[in-house]
């Protein structure tokens, strides 16, 4: 083989590569599960139900920009006491960014001030000053 033909090949090879590294990472990209859980106003059950049935569509663009997916909120009665466990996958590359740009958003600020007066803290959230408490995984299997 001609070594004029070494600059061609190289690039031949490096463009291979990098589309098979992108498609990779398209199809299988890093997925991280998080669960949370926190309590639930019973006065506010109702409203919960009926702001989350119409969601606004800036928030879900900018929960789907900030690289989450299959987020899902659940609801349950213990003792009567209501309880939302939430969950979702995140798929992007900076956590702790992408969730600075979702409380940075106006539109996501002015959800969270109808949604954060329903919900009840548990103690280790409320004394970070936070809404939802963090669980851990125990285990999965897809």
């Amino acid at each position: 083989m001609s070594p004029k033909l070494y600059p061609y090949i190289f690039t031949i090879v490096f463009v291979v590569m990098c589309a098979t590294a992108f498609r990779s990472v398209e199809k299988n990209p890093r997925v991280t599960r998080y669960a949370s859980i926190t309590g639930l106003k019973a006065e506010k059950v109702a409203y919960y139900k009926n702001l989350h049935a119409e969601a606004w569509p800036a928030v879900l663009r900018k929960i789907k920009a900030c690289h989450i997916r299959n987020y899902s909120i659940f609801l349950k009665e213990v003792d009567g006491k209501f309880f939302l466990f939430s969950y979702f996958e995140y798929v992007g590359r900076d956590f702790k960014l992408d969730m600075q740009k979702m409380a940075d958003d106006p539109e996501t600020q002015r959800w969270w001030k109808e949604t954060d007066p329903c919900q009840l803290p548990l103690p280790d959230a409320q004394e970070k000053g936070e809404i939802w408490s963090a669980m851990d995984e125990v285990f999965h299997v897809d």
